[in-house]
């Protein structure tokens, strides 16, 4: 499901003020070796991270229900994880990269959240939001993450998405009981009528002795 998140992110960050331009979008670790492959302006979002949002997991089960409300089956409540990602301009100019960083930026400000229409695939069935931030202070230092891929500290922006992941299958529940079953119904005054008197049957020939 993380890579439906990248497609996603792909067409947002294409989107915006870089709608129209040569300008590339992928998501590749950018080494020292990558960039100097690069010849054309690029916006690379680099998948650093991935952990637990730890402060959004529940307990118990969650039941599914269908269009007439009954329920089908339950679940586990989804996971949450945090997806952080660097994202950073290439061009040949400094002021060019700036100028690309400022577009992206514009780009994420305005949106808080993913909505269900925009995903793809097991993540579109959710049917949920999947929130977003950017520019907000990251997880790692930002120079160890640098020096990690061996390549020189450049100005970046932190993107973090909050993605569910289903955390097991669906359990189906047996269906709802409908026939069979019996109703008693008191009377006006919301008192239950009486049993039948049972007939009266003597004794058994020999009984008692």
């Amino acid at each position: 499901m993380i890579h439906e998140i990248d497609e996603v992110l792909r067409g947002v960050l294409r989107g915006g003020s870089l709608a129209g331009t040569e300008v590339e979008v992928v998501f590749d670790a950018p080494t020292r070796d990558w960039a100097a492959r690069r010849n054309t302006p690029t916006v690379d979002a680099y998948l650093y991270d991935i952990r637990e949002e730890v402060s959004r997991r529940e307990r118990g089960l969650i039941s599914v229900r269908d269009e007439r409300g009954v329920v089908t089956s339950r679940r586990q409540p989804y996971r949450w994880f945090r997806l952080s990602y660097l994202v950073t301009a290439w061009t040949r100019r400094p002021e060019d990269e700036h100028r690309l960083l400022s577009a992206v930026l514009g780009t994420l400000l305005r949106r808080e959240s993913l909505a269900p229409e925009e995903l793809t695939g097991p993540l579109a069935a959710l049917g949920v939001h999947v929130p977003l931030v950017a520019a907000v202070p990251p997880d790692r230092s930002v120079a160890d993450i640098w020096s990690a891929l061996g390549g020189e500290l450049k100005p970046s922006l932190e993107l973090v998405v909050t993605m569910p992941f289903p955390a097991t299958p669906e359990y189906p529940v047996a269906p709802p009981v409908t026939e069979g079953a019996a109703v008693r119904v008191g009377d006006m005054q919301g008192e239950l009528p009486d049993p039948p008197l049972r007939a009266h049957r003597p004794p058994l020939s020999g009984a008692g002795r």
